[in-house]
């Protein structure tokens, strides 16, 4: 059961203005259409307001611009979004498990486990590992040799870190994530290739958020690095020697192909994909399912890709195309 908090003392402690009677106790949240009493709501688009105008919640986090629209207590703040997700972290505390190791987890010789850490169920820590303070290793996980954990982070369950992986402090690993598998590297020979060793490691830096299922290939020589405050979304395939810069996030279903850097604060969509041997300058925008062939010098959003249209329309676009091509040639 989620905390109860009344409205002055969110308002407190979040700086927020509020607009209503302070003692209103609110006990979980709720998006405005399904709200009722004892909801907190949000309203960070405008477009949203005729919801607002009909919401059942106790309070409603509004920027100043729609504080006026709101029939039920506000809290007002530039940011409502922002603001929300504190304030949902108040009240929806993340689990940690008690410290200890279970006793169907396997611990390899040499391993280091700080007392303060959780290791769950059939997870396996190999030789010479360092698990650091309050650190969780959920069940399934593997920790092969060598690797460092930083403390305060949690590897949900089924993550698997490859030898000599780095992850920093407070970071978050879901379900099925893996760090550190071998990069695509083959060279050709006379119709058959020949595996290149993967020589390099993965370097995670502090604060980074990886989603189910994505892949982060070592380097081939030197490491692949995602930089600190990095979140990467479910499903996402970075390369060998690729480098995310701090804070950038990266939508589901993106590929990042070897040895691209992508820069500072960039927003990159689903299903995009980045050629390899590119570099994308900081705070650069690419929208869902665009196609990256070419370095990005310059800030800014960047889009490609036809938007989908009725299929007979889109048979005649195709057919001007070609057209189009013949006359050329």
């Amino acid at each position: 059961m989620q905390a109860e908090f009344s409205l002055g003392e969110l308002a407190v402690r979040f700086g927020l203005t509020l607009r209503g009677e302070p003692s209103l106790m609110v006990r979980s949240v709720a998006t405005l259409s399904h709200a009722n009493a004892g909801s907190l709501s949000f309203l960070a688009n405008s477009r949203y307001r005729k919801q607002l105008e009909s919401t059942r919640a106790t309070a409603v986090l509004v920027s100043a611009d729609d504080a006026n629209h709101c029939p039920v207590a506000a809290l007002i703040d530039p940011n409502p979004y922002l603001a929300y997700a504190r304030i949902a972290s108040l009240m929806y505390p993340e689990f940690r498990p008690a410290p200890g190791i279970h006793p169907s987890a396997v611990i390899g010789g040499g391993a280091r486990i700080a007392p303060s850490a959780s290791i769950g169920p059939l997870a396996v820590i190999e030789d010479d590992a360092q698990i650091g303070e309050r650190v969780w290793v959920g069940p399934g996980c593997v920790v092969q040799k060598g690797v460092q954990v930083g403390a305060d982070s949690a590897l949900l369950s089924r993550v698997n870190l490859y030898p000599g992986v780095i992850l920093g402090q407070r970071c978050i690993l879901h379900a099925g994530v893996v760090v550190g598998a071998d990069g695509f590297g083959f060279a050709p020979n006379d119709g058959t290739w020949v595996k290149v060793p993967q020589v390099g490691s993965v370097r995670v830096g502090d604060d980074v958020e990886i989603g189910a299922n994505t892949t982060i290939d070592r380097g081939a020589i030197d490491d692949t690095v995602v930089e600190n405050g990095v979140k990467l979304d479910n499903q996402i395939q970075v390369g060998h020697n690729v480098t995310i810069g701090a804070h950038t996030a990266i939508a589901a279903c993106t590929g990042i192909s070897g040895s691209t850097v992508i820069g500072q604060r960039c927003m990159i969509g689903g299903m995009v994909g980045f050629a390899g041997h590119l570099t994308i300058a900081d705070d650069v925008v690419v929208t869902g399912c665009s196609l990256v062939s070419a370095s990005i010098d310059k800030p800014g959003s960047y889009s490609s890709g036809m938007p989908t249209v009725e299929t007979r329309l889109w048979r005649r676009m195709v057919a001007h195309l070609r057209r189009l091509a013949k006359k050329e040639r």
